[in-house]
């Protein structure tokens, strides 16, 4: 991207820009190339701004929130890169009008730091997600959760800016959240509105420790890793079926391409050591898939999502 290019893009705006910034080592697999421009913004305005003037110039553009289910490719990645890590996009709002029962979220908010604060507060409604990193707009998109439940099972609202920079308002009875999906339209998510309901901060905290072991005794949370690798499949008979044990069934487990491996604690991840490239991460899901479909004639799809460069020019 050239300088008049950057120039007219957010030389006027509210922002703070990065160039050539290493978004790879920000991502949970600490691997992976830089980003072109990476882009703060201070403001909504100079954010929906950007968003539209990108959109006219066909400048390709990306969100990164934490980091926690992206692979960057080891080429890095053109366009602009926004991370919404301004305290105006990590705010957590509640109506003050009778008992608490409401929360609005902007969508950078840090889901940890989100659910323990509601826990403080003795308010349940999104224990489910407790210890799944990550923000609140990339929970949404991926209607991140599990077991205990998922992010949109007490959404309220959501705000977007969609890809032109039209801002845009869904509510309960226009959204749809199902397994790792939503029908959350194209666009950036800005915010969310939950419903909470009133408890003991005792007995919120209890279930979010309760939930939070349970995922620390099944899951390689001290590793690098991305969480989980690959959606869990349906069967031939329609059923959805745990992709970490397929991976293990057909013997996976320890599997290793460079510096990147299957964990022996859940067949579902691939961890990361210091010598690992983004090359290698991907060579071993390809490798898992491979395998996957040899032994039980199941093709498993990505959860992580890889980014790379589009090769679209910028002048």
């Amino acid at each position: 991207m050239s300088n008049q290019a950057r120039s007219q893009l957010f030389g006027d705006l509210d922002v703070t820009v990065e160039l050539d910034a290493p978004i790879g080592a920000m991502t949970w697999f600490g691997i992976g190339g830089k980003a072109d421009a990476l882009v703060h913004p201070h403001t909504k305005d100079a954010l929906v701004t950007l968003v539209a003037r990108c959109a006219q110039s066909l400048v390709p553009i990306r969100v990164l929130g934490k980091g926690a289910n992206l692979l960057v490719d080891d080429d890095g990645v053109d366009g602009i890169v926004l991370m919404m890590d301004d305290p105006i996009f990590r705010e957590l709002k509640f109506n003050r009008n009778g008992p608490v029962h409401r929360l609005h979220a902007m969508a950078g908010a840090d889901l940890f730091k989100t659910v323990n604060e509601l826990a403080r507060q003795g308010l349940s409604g999104m224990e489910q997600v407790a210890g799944i990193p990550g923000t609140i707009g990339g929970g949404l998109r991926m209607n991140a959760g599990g077991t205990y439940g998922c992010i949109g099972d007490n959404v309220e609202t959501v705000q977007c800016c969609s890809m032109s920079g039209e801002l845009l308002s869904y509510d309960a009875s226009q959204l749809e959240f199902s397994y790792r999906s939503t029908n959350i339209p194209e666009g950036i998510v800005l915010s969310a509105t939950f419903t909470l309901q009133p408890s003991q901060p005792v007995a919120v905290r209890a279930r979010v420790r309760e939930i939070f072991a349970a995922k620390q005794a099944a899951q390689p949370m001290a590793d690098k890793s991305a969480g989980c690798a690959f959606r869990n499949p349906n069967d031939r008979e329609g059923t959805r079926v745990p992709a970490g044990r397929l991976i293990d069934e057909a013997g996976l487990k320890g599997l290793t391409e460079g510096g990147a491996t299957v964990s022996t604690q859940h067949a579902n991840f691939i961890t990361t050591n210091p010598t690992a490239t983004a090359s290698h991460v991907r060579k071993l899901m390809a490798l898992v898939q491979q395998r996957v479909m040899d032994h039980h004639g199941i093709q498993l799809e990505p959860e992580v999502v890889t980014w790379e460069r589009t090769g679209v020019a910028s002048e």
